[in-house]
């Protein structure tokens, strides 16, 4: 695992970025239950805050040597408790540890409590939040239910919650 890089993203990552963002939301789109925009893509409100510099916000791009493999977003990076918002690996590296050693080196730039969702019925993503607060935290960490902000009818996603 020693080609694996982390790097923080800019505005010159966008191409690549957007590519990625795609395949990500279309993945999540089986939990979701989302459609496409009618121009084939999906609402892409946090990759512009990483793209843009927003102060509140870090994307990270994941490759392993020259291959792009997946990124991870930060955000509320101003707040006591920073919320990790998106996390995207290409499926042909899932299973393989890079994950887990992504996350442990993203977070490490950002320590302190920090929160992440996704939705119980993808129960890769339990499984994997679940071994991730974990290795971090040993028992140190919870998990709730939580409401979807302006989405009432909706399904609560999962929380963990832990300290790096």
């Amino acid at each position: 695992m020693s080609d694996l890089l982390i790097r923080r993203v800019d505005a010159s990552d966008r191409p690549l970025m957007e590519r990625l963002w795609l395949v990500f939301r279309h993945d999540m789109s089986e939990f979701h239950g989302r459609l496409p925009r009618p121009d084939g893509t999906y609402r892409t409100e946090w990759l512009e805050n990483v793209l843009t510099g927003h102060p509140e916000w870090a994307g990270y791009l994941i490759s392993l040597g020259d291959a792009p493999i997946g990124f991870c977003f930060m955000r509320a990076l101003q707040q006591p408790v920073h919320v990790l918002n998106a996390f995207f690996m290409v499926r042909s590296v899932r299973r393989h540890g890079y994950g887990l050693q992504a996350v442990q080196q993203v977070l490490a730039r950002h320590p302190g409590p920090c929160d992440v969702a996704f939705q119980d019925n993808n129960e890769k993503a339990v499984r994997f939040w679940q071994r991730v607060a974990t290795e971090i935290s040993g028992d140190a960490w919870t998990q709730e239910a939580r409401p979807i902000a302006n989405k009432p009818d909706a399904k609560p996603d999962q929380w963990i919650s832990f300290k790096v």
